[in-house]
């Protein structure tokens, strides 16, 4: 096996110097009058866990096709580890695809659908399963060797075609929504064997997913997609905590949004006067003028709940707890304002007491300057 390429605490994007392994180069794909890709420019680095994040129809496969040479992009250029791939065909590029259906096949045992490729390209039997018998001990299957698909789980499934992708030891692999298929506690499992299988092997992967947890989970950068377009690239943190759009904000997680425009700004402290709270206190963002339309982004676990009216505290709201969902170590409240406006809060279980906020209680929801993110977009 190879050894890992990237360190766990090397981040190259934030080299300036550094040279990406993948440049995708204002790539555009259109269908006839529909544009699936729109002018995408993106740069991958090596032994990245990289996800494209996005809604159905959203250009996320579309581009990860191009990547892999099964589309022929309209316009646009992408480079893997220095070369152009224009008129490289898929079976000659340095990638390999590992889809949604697994695609195995079912009249072969798994020891047989991993040295498929191998053998099809003339590596010697003793070769090849040598190799064979050393990745299904990575992917934790050697006791399924004999075993046919039909009779694994979908997760011991999931990992023979994650094998028999990386068994050519392609420069880069491409996975296109590889947990959809699993349960969810299957899919949480399997992206961690996932996460450890990619750092032993230190090869670069690019995951499609319509799923934001599972994104965050496993990426070591998130590009969201929307339109054909990417609205933001940035470490997991990155795009939960600094998303920099109204859509990113909403897309990953729950937020609580509210419109306003930018007051007065003080050293340390601005105000935006909103419609649904009323004057709201935030750190100074620069270039705002005053009077410029702004959103303010507000995620539930940001704001706490309290009975009585905290003194001297900025940002509090009145309103009524409307619903409620006990989540085992958290609790969701729907609270509804006196002006009608619905708000999130979300509270961790180990923080309440043993006499938790109920339905129909009257609560003051109180949340820190720091806590709401300015948008402009």
């Amino acid at each position: 096996m190879t050894s890992p390429t990237i360190a766990a605490n090397t981040r190259p994007w934030l080299d300036p110097a550094a040279k990406p392994f993948i440049s995708i180069r204002h790539i555009t794909k259109r269908f006839d009058d529909v544009t699936a890709v729109n002018d995408v420019s993106l740069d991958i680095f090596r032994g990245e866990l990289f996800c494209l994040l996005g809604g159905s129809g959203c250009g996320k496969s579309t581009l990860l096709r191009m990547l892999a040479g099964f589309e022929v992009p309209t316009a646009g250029q992408i480079l893997i580890d220095g070369q152009d791939m224009a008129g490289v065909p898929a079976d000659k590029r340095p990638t390999n695809m590992m889809f949604q259906s697994y695609a195995l096949f079912p009249h072969m045992t798994v020891e047989k659908n991993v040295a498929y490729g191998l053998l099809r390209e003339g590596k010697s039997k003793a070769e090849a399963y040598q190799r064979v018998a050393e990745m299904l001990r990575l992917v934790k299957l050697e006791q399924y060797a004999k075993r046919k698909p039909h009779q694994l789980s979908g997760g011991q499934r999931q990992r023979v075609a994650l094998a028999r992708a990386l068994i050519k030891q392609p420069k880069l692999l491409l996975l296109d929504e590889p947990l959809g298929a699993l349960d969810k506690k299957l899919r949480e499992e399997t992206q961690f064997e996932l996460i450890r299988i990619q750092e032993t092997l230190g090869v670069t992967f690019i995951v499609v997913t319509h799923d934001q947890d599972e994104a965050m989970t496993l990426a070591t950068r998130i590009g969201v997609m929307d339109e054909g377009v990417i609205r933001q690239v940035g470490e997991p943190r990155e795009i939960y905590e600094a998303p920099n759009s109204r859509y990113v904000a909403d897309f990953i997680g729950s937020v609580n949004l509210f419109e306003g425009k930018a007051g007065p700004a003080a050293p340390d402290l601005m105000r935006v006067e909103t419609g649904d709270l009323g004057p709201v206190v935030v750190p100074p963002v620069e270039a705002l003028v005053q009077g410029q339309n702004v959103w303010l982004a507000v995620r539930p676990e940001r704001i706490s709940l309290e009975r009585h009216r905290p003194e001297g505290r900025a940002n509090v709201v009145e309103g009524v707890v409307e619903d409620l969902a006990y989540g085992g170590h958290l609790t969701a409240y729907r609270v509804r304002l006196d002006n009608g406006r619905v708000i999130s809060v979300t509270q961790s279980n180990r923080l309440r007491d043993e006499d938790p906020i109920s339905w129909d209680e009257r609560v003051f929801a109180i949340w820190q300057p720091g806590a709401a993110r300015v948008l402009t977009k």
